[in-house]
């Protein structure tokens, strides 16, 4: 998923405002308890304490350089680039808790290094030069080591630049732009740069699989101009069209700027021509504008299939885009893919998110889980919280061979124990390339009558 600025959202009744959406905030600091016990028994007990957010008082006794800092007593110190405003914010405030419960959870049982860990949020507000401003203040202000996310690709891009020069992990749970896998490839990252989502070559290949699969033989695309949809929109067109596909739009494609807030001409030119499937790439608050715009223009009325991607995977869609005159969900029937979160410690953490805020997870969620999980395991490892030390040790805790573990508690206890693990998370087995990325499975979703999102199916993709 990759994102980028802000829109305004027009006044289109039924939609739900954000500011309707319950939210949870944490506010206090959850405290060590003795023994390593199982992850769910742990956060039943941290819930039962009215526990929040992790902060420390604590102040090193003495100064000296990052290494050594760090590896004489200085709690580990991480921060998140989520989107707690702005087009993806239906996204990044559940990813943004997903994140704090994971360092709630490693806090309840001993934490890292000996002490707890503290987590430091920026909001990137889907804005890339604001995501850039947050990823200075956390790498040169506050001196983080390591930094989960940024969510949107273009986001991503602004800041990695930063977290390298300064040394800082960035890991990614959601930013999917082919882009990066290149940029590594020519060492552009030196190592410091990981995702917990697949790229979007792969998601390409599970769109153009799918379009197969339903028949399709010509289909256009529709996408936000940035990095997300100029790069999906090429795996795409690549993986369809080497299958016999036609994209119909192929030599120019139909992109809509970032801020735009009216969409007649660019729907017009998509559905040109009465495709069998339009292939939209989009984010919740645009994307639900622009699939009302389409229905209110009679474009849905047709034979035309919408397919969406993971950006405009969210519960709330059908209430987003509306209903008809006759109380029928306008997007009913759409089809999508996004990655499927089904690792083998799914279930685990499944509880755990659940127990805790009483709702299911989002779709990058586990994403996040995992990107923080391995962050702490590196710094355990390493017996070091420098940027460079969790850099080194990722791969180590993260990847074959080695105990598997899919418990974060259970796999900080076997690292402090010297022994080698293999973490296996709840999105997927998280086993990083040489160019941080994971490889993995796309569900294929849909929007059912009552506006329900319902996976279908998964589509494998990225596996020899």
């Amino acid at each position: 998923m990759n994102h980028s600025k802000s829109k305004s959202k027009a006044d289109l009744s039924p939609v739900t405002s954000r500011s309707e959406r319950p939210h949870v905030h944490w506010t206090k600091t959850l405290t060590q308890v003795a023994g390593r016990g199982g992850m769910v028994a742990l956060l039943l007990l941290a819930a039962a304490c009215g526990t929040g957010t992790q902060t420390t008082t604590e102040t090193p006794a003495e100064t000296g350089t990052e290494t050594a800092s760090r590896a004489t007593g200085d709690a580990l110190k991480l921060g998140s680039l989520l989107p707690i405003t702005g087009d993806l914010a239906q996204f990044g405030t559940t990813m943004q808790d997903t994140a704090q419960l994971l360092i709630e959870t490693a806090n309840a049982c001993d934490g890292v290094l000996g002490q707890s860990v503290q987590l430091v949020p920026e909001d990137d507000q889907t804005d890339p030069a604001a995501g850039a401003s947050g990823m200075t203040k956390l790498a040169e202000v506050d001196q983080v080591a390591g930094v989960i996310g940024a969510a949107g690709s273009a986001v991503s891009s602004a800041a990695v630049d930063i977290a390298v020069r300064n040394q800082v992990v960035q890991i990614s749970p959601s930013s999917t732009s082919p882009e990066f896998t290149e940029r590594a490839k020519e060492g552009d990252f030196n190592g410091f740069w990981f995702r917990t989502a697949p790229p979007d070559t792969f998601q390409g290949d599970a769109l153009a699989q799918l379009a197969n699969d339903r028949g399709f033989e010509n289909v256009a695309v529709m996408a936000i101009n940035n990095d997300y949809g100029n790069g999906l929109v090429q795996a795409f067109t690549t993986a369809f069209t080497e299958n016999g596909g036609t994209v119909t739009n192929e030599a120019n494609p139909t992109l809509y700027a970032e801020n735009a807030t009216t969409f007649d001409s660019e729907l017009s030119a998509a559905f040109s021509g009465n495709p069998d499937a339009v292939v939209l790439v989009a984010y919740p608050e645009t994307g639900s504008l622009i699939l009302r715009s389409a229905y209110e223009q009679g474009l849905l009325d047709g034979d035309t299939q919408i397919i969406l991607t993971d950006g405009m995977k969210t519960d709330e869609l059908g209430e987003l885009v509306g209903q008809s005159p006759d109380g029928e969900y306008i997007v009913a029937g759409v089809i999508g893919t996004a990655p499927s979160a089904g690792g083998p410690g799914l279930d685990a953490f499944k509880q755990v998110y659940t127990s805790r805020f009483n709702r299911d997870p989002n779709v990058f969620d586990p994403n996040t889980w995992d990107a923080a999980a391995v962050l702490l395991l590196a710094a355990e490892a390493a017996q070091n919280g420098t940027g460079s030390a969790l850099r080194d040790q990722i791969r180590e805790v993260a990847n074959p061979p080695g105990q598997e573990v899919t418990d974060i508690c259970e796999a900080l206890a076997l690292v402090r124990d010297g022994q080698t693990i293999n973490y296996e998370g709840a999105s997927g087995s998280v086993d990083f390339n040489d160019e941080g990325d994971v490889v993995g499975a796309y569900d294929i979703w849909t929007i059912t009558d009552e506006g329900r999102l319902e996976v279908e199916s998964t589509i494998e993709v990225g596996v020899d």
